[in-house]
């Protein structure tokens, strides 16, 4: 863990913040109103927001280290798409589907939920690459 390392991980962090406030703040605020009692209320929330803060400095924290273990001299760019792919496939849609199973939440939601957050992984994936796109070509 060097230097490179910490700036990606606070890169990461930030976007994959405002990255979630976009998804889940902006584009699916309405859906988690018609289903209230899955969610906690908005004030309630921020009672909460501290562990969301941990949530993401661990996620983008272990996101920055697994990508910068198997960066490859390879172009930047698609190597942080398949690396984004990848953690999607790994992370977003099983967790999303499991919710579905276990909470009564609207096929359309999660499906919503699966592209979003989908996208902004491929996002965090093509970022860490391109912090880390002085060690590979391209």
């Amino acid at each position: 863990m060097n230097k490179s390392f910490f700036i990606a991980w606070i890169v990461l962090f930030v976007v994959w913040m405002i990255g979630s406030f976009v998804v889940h703040g902006v584009l699916l605020h309405e859906d988690y109103l018609k289903v209230p009692g899955l969610f906690r209320s908005e004030a309630e929330s921020q009672a909460y927001f501290p562990w969301m803060i941990l949530a993401h400095v661990l996620l983008s924290g272990a996101f920055v280290w697994i990508y910068a273990r198997g960066n490859e001299a390879k172009p930047w760019l698609a190597q942080g798409i398949r690396f984004g792919v990848a953690v999607a496939l790994l992370t977003v849609v099983p967790t999303y589907l499991i919710y579905y199973v276990v909470q009564p939440m609207p096929a359309l939601l999660v499906v919503k939920q699966i592209v979003f957050d989908g996208i902004l992984t491929v996002i965090l994936g093509a970022a860490a690459a391109f912090m880390y796109r002085s060690s590979a070509t391209g």
